[in-house]
């Protein structure tokens, strides 16, 4: 009996004990943990930009005079050679030298841009026949296993692309053959009898087919020669505007790849065709003084996008600058800084392991691990000023915001 009691209150006295260490034992502390892996690292430039028509064409009066209530409105579809609306022309000034004059300066301007458009056409046509024996090289490559799924859908965007600027320059052809058409029916008019001349309306009519993008003038009033009167554009033909500093603009390269949200669900996809050569100062919501510059980006065909996507939309872009793959990952909201490197939480086991590592390329979600880690370790990420180094640590799953 007495040894029962011994017993019993050795149990007693050791429950106590442990119940006490585990009173005074930190609880762990919560974290949220990620996998180190390997992937594929993408490095990219992201700003916002518009889209805007690339083939716009802006009508404009062939004479002077009193034009009448145009007859399209925004967002009508017009057909080549439809009328847009009419202009009384005025006879004093049809028989003034300095219209004359004027006149003839739009018939020579208008026959260097069809030549110029000529131009355009034959070099669009080379790129496109370029494209192409880069696509069958691909293609050869590609049954070999020597080129990516990756590589080869650049490689056909690319070539998608190229056509569009042939589609492009044939546009902007036919477009500088109207204008020529009517410069020298306008001079025509200025030399002929004002009786005969002068007598009726004046037609305007579209150059191409496309869709009215705005009109400039929707009221009856005076114009003069060249005033314009209404845009048009084909809005299956877009390419954004992307406004970036210009320190990622020097790392922007030609044909480089890019996302573009335009909110709503709505993708596209393209290549840069051009960074502008001059910068401007702008100045940000914060009143820092900035050098900006526009990136040009074609953008790839997409039926879906071309029913809700129009002129001047907004659209978020992330225009890629770097690629490499099967390289080691880890989350940039792991890292912090300890002296002057850069380390990590490792997890080991429940606890926090403070491990210090070098990193390569880093972007905004992802930096590439060079030592310190291996694939399929775990780290903490947003590390709190609770979690140090050797500290017990439980993982929750993340926020669901």
């Amino acid at each position: 009996m007495a040894k029962r009691t011994q017993y019993l209150t050795f149990a007693l006295l050791a429950s106590g004990v442990l119940g006490l260490f585990w009173a005074f034992v930190p609880a762990p502390t919560s974290v949220e943990i990620a996998r180190v892996d390997t992937g594929s690292f993408v490095q990219t430039v992201d700003d916002d930009g518009i889209t805007q028509v690339r083939d716009r064409y802006v009508v404009a009066a062939p004479v002077s005079g009193t034009l009448l209530r145009p007859e399209v409105h925004a967002g009508d579809a017009v057909s080549r050679g439809q009328l847009l609306a009419s202009i009384v022309p005025n006879a004093a000034q049809m028989l003034d030298a300095r219209t004359r004059t004027e006149l003839a300066a739009r018939v020579e301007a208008a026959a260097a841009r069809q030549a110029r458009a000529g131009a355009a056409l034959r070099q669009a046509e080379a790129a496109e026949l370029q494209a192409q024996a880069d696509q069958a090289r691909l293609e050869q490559l590609s049954k070999q296993g020597f080129v990516s799924a990756i590589e080869r859908e650049r490689s056909a965007l690319s070539l998608e692309l190229r056509r569009k600027d042939r589609e492009a320059a044939l546009y902007e052809q036919d477009a500088a053959g109207h204008d020529l058409q009517q410069a020298r029916a306008a001079l025509r008019q200025v030399f002929g009898a004002p009786s005969a001349g002068n007598a009726g309306n004046w037609p305007v009519r579209s150059p191409v087919a496309g869709q009215v993008l705005r009109v400039l003038q929707e009221s009856e009033g005076p114009v003069g020669v060249g005033a314009p009167i209404l845009e048009i554009g084909d809005l299956t033909r877009l390419e954004a505007r992307i406004d970036v500093l210009t320190s990622e603009a020097i790392q922007i390269a030609p044909q480089a790849f890019v996302q573009l949200d335009a909110g709503g669900g709505t993708q596209l996809t393209g290549r840069v065709r051009l960074v502008e050569p001059a910068a401007r100062t702008k100045v940000s919501a914060l009143g820092v003084e900035e050098q900006r510059v526009n990136v040009i980006v074609d953008l790839a065909p997409s039926a879906a996008a071309a029913k809700r996507i129009g002129d001047a939309f907004r659209v978020d872009a992330r225009i890629e600058i770097a690629r490499k793959d099967r390289v080691l990952l880890v989350p940039v909201a792991a890292l912090f800084r300890d002296a002057n490197h850069w380390a990590v939480y490792k997890v080991s086991g429940k606890r926090a392991m403070l491990t210090r590592i070098e990193l390569g390329a880093r972007g905004g979600a992802q930096a590439i691990v060079r030592s310190g880690l291996a694939a399929g370790d775990s780290v903490v990420v947003y590390p709190s000023d609770s979690v140090r180094d050797g500290v017990r640590i439980e993982s929750r799953k993340p926020n669901a915001d």
